[in-house]
């Protein structure tokens, strides 16, 4: 059984100082690692990412991440992730961590993401050169999504990403920038490459919970749809997933 602190699009900007920081300490009882699913920014700006850093400095367990399209804004991308790693937070993209929590290991694959729509209303690789970066960015993200998570050897293994990978999440957002918030190659990859859940923000206006065609539990755990500054949830081979509300407040406004 592994616990299990998320949420996402956090949005800290400069006015955010102290805003997660009197919450952490609450998380060395209920959790035993936080991820965060992206746009831990509003800008992704070096003030911003400052203090966000300072807040996560003191998290009492381990913090991962990945990046949202907020903190690409400012292209800053490698300078931001500089400031993270040096307050302790493991930030992903395309890449696989082991956390080794004793009894057991969490293995997470962590990557942004993106767009390009589902069956029956996605786009393809064909025409415009820009039309095919589009997709091809996105068919990149599937396939390094699908190895990370083939190579992963350990007892749970965890996606995390900003960009969702089935529409079910989604309900509540208009249908028509359904492409600009997920696509379904990410959940072909998932399916293919295994995993026990995954999570993801970016859709604020949709709902927490959605399964892949493969029947992997996916969980939006953006701030706006989760209600609160985490959820937590419970893995646990044998039961399944137990996911309940955090007992730290509601979030700040930003």
């Amino acid at each position: 059984m592994i616990r299990i602190a998320a949420a996402g699009d956090i949005h800290f900007d400069r006015n955010s100082k102290g805003r997660l920081r009197p919450h952490l300490q609450q998380l060395k009882n209920e959790a035993d690692l936080l991820l965060l699913a992206g746009d831990l920014t509003q800008t992704g700006h070096m003030d911003e990412a400052r203090i966000l850093a300072d807040d996560l400095s003191d998290s009492p367990v381990p913090v991962v991440a990945v990046l949202g399209n907020h903190d690409h804004h400012v292209e800053q991308v490698g300078d931001l992730c500089g400031i993270l790693s040096s307050a302790g937070v493991h930030v992903l993209e395309k890449q696989s961590i082991t956390i080794d929590l004793g009894q057991r290991t969490a293995g997470i694959v962590g990557l942004k993401g993106f767009g390009g729509g589902f069956v029956g209303a996605c786009a393809s690789d064909f025409g415009e050169p820009e039309m095919k970066m589009f997709i091809r960015h996105t068919k990149s993200q599937a396939e390094s999504l699908r190895k990370l998570l083939s190579e992963l050897d350990t007892d749970y293994k965890i996606v995390l990403m900003h960009y969702s990978p089935v529409m079910d999440t989604l309900l509540g957002e208009k249908k028509e920038i359904y492409p600009f918030l997920g696509s379904y190659l990410l959940a072909e990859a998932i399916d293919q490459g295994g995993a026990d859940i995954v999570f993801h923000g970016h859709a604020h206006r949709g709902i927490e919970k959605g399964i892949t065609p493969g029947k992997i539990p996916v969980r939006n755990v953006a701030q706006p749809v989760i209600r609160h500054v985490f959820n937590l949830y419970t893995l646990d081979k044998k039961v399944g997933i137990v996911s309940h509300s955090s007992l730290v407040p509601r979030q700040l406004g930003h």
